[in-house]
């Protein structure tokens, strides 16, 4: 089981150190979810089934998750089927309180300049007690937009600047 939540983030963290990956992935599908990634030279296939939204407080998006690897060929070759847009990106991750994970991701081409932030909880447990750092915005675990496969459909960051829309985080890449 994978729950996770989202945030938007208010500030750049320090990313002095921090792991790097760079990922390239798109959707074969997405309700379910059938995803490949590519990580680094690591290939990967994934299944999700969407087991809904914690409906408490500290909403969290809960899914059962299966991840099977591929081959670079297999990738290549399910590369040419994915729908919608391949997403890039590079993913920090960031030591967090309490053995905890931020997966900081700033995406790249038609979503250049979206960022946002990750953490996975092991049991709802630890979800409940997380205390997001300051530097942490609002929390998107509900909101459709933020997730990878809505993101693989679009061709632009318009769907953040509609009126009535929060403020996203664009971060300034270029160094």
């Amino acid at each position: 089981m994978e729950i996770e939540q989202k945030y938007r983030i208010r500030s750049m963290p320090d990313l002095f150190g921090c792991e790097k990956l760079e990922i390239e992935q798109g959707y074969l599908c997405t309700d379910p979810v059938v995803r490949i990634r590519k990580c680094n030279d690591h290939y990967i296939l994934t299944y999700k089934s969407r087991d809904g939204v914690e409906p408490s407080a500290v909403a969290a998006q809960i899914n059962q998750e299966v991840e099977l690897p591929l081959t670079e060929s297999s990738y290549l070759h399910l590369r040419e089927k994915v729908d919608g847009n391949r997403i890039a990106k590079t993913r920090y991750r960031i030591p967090l309180p309490d053995d905890h994970v931020g997966e900081l991701d700033l995406f790249h081409g038609k979503l250049e300049g979206l960022v946002f932030i990750e953490v996975e909880f092991a049991q709802k447990a630890d979800l409940e007690s997380f205390l997001p750092p300051e530097w942490f915005g609002e929390n998107v675990s509900t909101d459709r937009r933020y997730s990878n496969s809505f993101l693989s459909k679009c061709e632009d960051l318009s769907v953040f600047r509609t009126e009535g829309s929060p403020k996203i985080h664009l971060a300034n890449t270029q160094s």
